[in-house]
């Protein structure tokens, strides 16, 4: 049995960052499933909030120390496990690739995550449609910056295959699940073609593949692939 505990939720795209590393450094975790909807969401029960004041996911457990955030949790994988690295030893590029993960889980994810979704129809009354362009307008603006952030690099050239050359990086494990949220809500994806080939190339990694969200143990059984229903 794994020391580590993650509690997780398949659909959430700060835990699939987080599955997406523990799976690259192949560190062995237990899931511990949070349902965020089902009644009124098991991230408010009062015995997840004295682990994650945030009631929020995902939360990593390591023996007695409880950590939540997932990019805090990203930088503790990083140091605890620094071989295969998720960020190069040059320190620009190092900042570089911080740079693409502040602009995707501080400028689009925040805008965009559940809680922000619920409030925007409980508290000001927006129908599906309106919440619809909301998380267009954030995910476009972000996509777009990124598009050209990535292509404008030195660390990129046109035969690279990630974001910043030859190596994955923190980059892709935040990037990988902010496409697959913009494929769920149907985001035309038609002017990243940098991007999408990025997702292309690191979909055929079994770090991504087995941290995807159809392929979580609380996966509803319709949304699981046809060759993993019971």
């Amino acid at each position: 049995m794994s020391n580590y505990k993650l509690y997780s939720y398949w659909r959430s795209s700060s835990s699939y960052r987080v599955r997406i590393a523990l799976n690259y450094k192949e560190v062995e975790f237990e899931t511990i499933p949070v349902h965020l909807i089902n009644n009124g969401g098991e991230q408010n029960a009062p015995e997840y909030k004295a682990l994650n004041p945030m009631a929020s996911v995902p939360t990593l457990i390591d023996g007695d120390f409880t950590l939540t955030q997932s990019c805090a949790i990203l930088e503790y994988i990083e140091e605890k496990y620094p071989r295969p690295p998720l960020l190069p030893e040059d320190p620009q590029a190092r900042a570089f690739i911080r740079q693409i993960v502040n602009l995707i889980s501080c400028d689009i994810h925040p805008l965009n995550n559940l809680r922000v979704l619920t409030a925007l129809t409980n508290e000001f009354d927006l129908n599906q449609a309106q919440k619809t362009l909301w998380y267009g307008k954030w995910v476009e603006q972000g996509l777009t910056a990124l598009e050209k952030m990535i292509t404008g690099s030195s660390y990129y050239s046109k035969g690279s295959p990630y974001c910043t050359g030859e190596e994955i990086t923190f980059a892709e494990v935040c990037l990988i699940p902010e496409i697959y949220n913009a494929r769920r809500f149907e985001i035309d994806l038609s002017s990243y073609p940098t991007l999408t080939k990025i997702e292309q190339n690191c979909l055929l990694h079994p770090a991504f593949t087995e941290a995807g969200p159809e392929q979580q143990p609380d996966t509803p059984e319709d949304q699981r692939p046809m060759f993993l229903r019971e």
